[in-house]
C-alpha cells in the first residue's frame, strides 16, 4: 500500500516547510505534493466550525484514506515516501493514529523555542489578516476562550509549545529509536550537517542536501494602522464565509487585499524582552520536563536576553 515510511510531525513554525523543501530534491526520497495533508489529525471529515479562516483550511484536509494514499502513489520505485503535518505532534490521538496505520514510520520533530515560536506564529496569522489581536500577548491571553470556541490548533500559542508533554506521550507511542528530534537553530545556522543528521535517521545517502532553500521568507511588515484595519476585517470576514464560494473566486477576491496589506517590507518584529518574561513562566515546567525525557538539554530557552539564547 502506498503510505508514509516517515512522518515531519512536528512543531509550526520551527523549519518544517524548510525542512520539506529540502528533503524533496534527495532523489531516493519522496515527499507527498501536499504538504499538510493533515491526514491523522482526525478519523472522518474534519470540524466544520472554528477561527478566522479555519474552515477553509478545513477543507484541504485529506481525510480519506484513498485520497491520502493517492499522494504516494507517483513515488518512484524504491523511493522512501513521507509527509510533513507539522501538527502530529501536538495532536496526542494523532500519536495512535500514526501508530494504528504505519507503526514503522520514522517520526522527525523539530522543536523552537516555544516563546519565540509563539510569536512567530502570532505573526504568521497578524500578516495574513485573520489574527484580530494587534498585541501579541493579549492574543496569548485569548487562547483559553478560543479553544473553548473551537478554534483550530493552530490558534493555540502556547499549548503548541508545550512540547515536554507532548514527546512524553509520543515515546509512549514510539520506540525513542523511530523518533530524531532536531532544533530549528541548527536547522538554520548548521543545514548541510542537519540535513545529514536527517538522511542518516531515514536510511538514505548523507551528503547530497546541503542547504535549505529560501523560498519560505517572508518580510511582510503589517502594521496596525486604519487602512491595516479595514483591509484585515476584510481577510477575516473572507475567512468566516469564504469556504461557501469556489476556491478560484476566493483567491482572486483575496489576492488584491493581500496585496495591499503586505505592501511594505522590511525586517519582521521579534519577541521582545518584555513579552519573554511575561510568558516564559508559562514554559518553564514543560522544558522541565522536556529535558527530563529527552536527556538533552534546552536551557537557553529559560533566558529572557535573546542575545545570550543566540550564542
Amino acid at each position: 500500500m502506498p503510505l508514509p515510511g516517515f512522518l515531519i510531525a512536528g512543531v509550526p513554525k520551527a523549519g518544517t516547510t524548510a525542512l520539506h523543501a529540502a528533503l524533496v530534491r534527495h532523489p531516493q526520497l519522496y515527499l507527498s505534493r501536499v504538504k499538510e495533508p493533515k491526514f491523522f489529525l482526525s478519523d472522518g471529515p474534519p470540524p466544520t466550525l472554528g477561527g478566522p479562516g479555519d474552515v477553509q483550511t478545513y477543507q484541504e484536509h485529506v481525510w480519506r484514506r484513498a485520497d491520502y494514499e493517492a499522494l504516494f502513489a507517483p513515488a518512484p520505485p524504491g523511493t522512501l515516501r513521507g509527509e510533513a503535518t507539522p501538527f502530529y505532534l501536538y495532536d496526542l490521538d494523532a500519536h495512535d493514529r500514526i501508530q494504528a496505520l504505519v507503526p514503522d514510520a520514522k517520526l522527525i520533530l523539530l522543536l523552537r523555542d516555544p516563546v519565540d515560536r509563539a510569536h512567530s506564529n502570532w505573526t504568521h496569522l497578524w500578516s495574513a489578516g485573520l489574527e484580530p489581536e494587534a498585541d501579541f500577548l493579549t492574543a496569548c491571553r485569548a487562547e483559553e476562550q478560543r479553544r473553548a470556541d473551537g478554534w483550530a490548533h493552530f490558534w493555540h500559542y502556547i499549548s503548541l509549545g508545550l512540547y515536554g508533554r507532548q514527546v512524553q506521550h509520543l515515546y509512549k507511542v514510539f520506540p525513542r529509536e523511530q523518533v530524531l528530534l532536531l532544533r530549528y537553530r541548527d536547522l538554520k545556522d548548521a543545514p548541510a550537517a542537519t540535513l545529514d543528521r536527517v538522511c542518516d535517521f531515514l536510511g538514505v545517502p548523507a551528503g547530497v542536501l546541503r542547504e535549505i532553500p529560501r523560498e519560505n521568507v517572508n518580510r511582510h511588515v503589517v502594521e496596525d494602522n486604519g487602512v491595516n484595519r479595514v483591509l484585515r476585517g476584510l481577510l477575516r470576514t473572507g475567512g468566516q464565509f469564504g469556504h461557501r464560494f469556489p476556491v478560484p473566486l476566493r483567491l482572486a477576491a483575496r489576492g488584491p487585499i493581500l496585496t495591499l496589506l503586505h505592501r511594505k517590507q522590511g525586517t519582521r518584529p521579534v519577541t521582545t524582552p518584555q513579552e519573554r518574561a511575561a510568558l516564559l513562566p508559562l514554559f518553564v515546567d514543560d522544558i522541565a520536563l522536556l529535558q527530563d525525557v529527552t536527556g538533552e538539554r534546552y536551557d537557553d530557552w529559560l533566558s529572557v536576553d535573546r542575545h545570550a539564547r543566540a550564542r
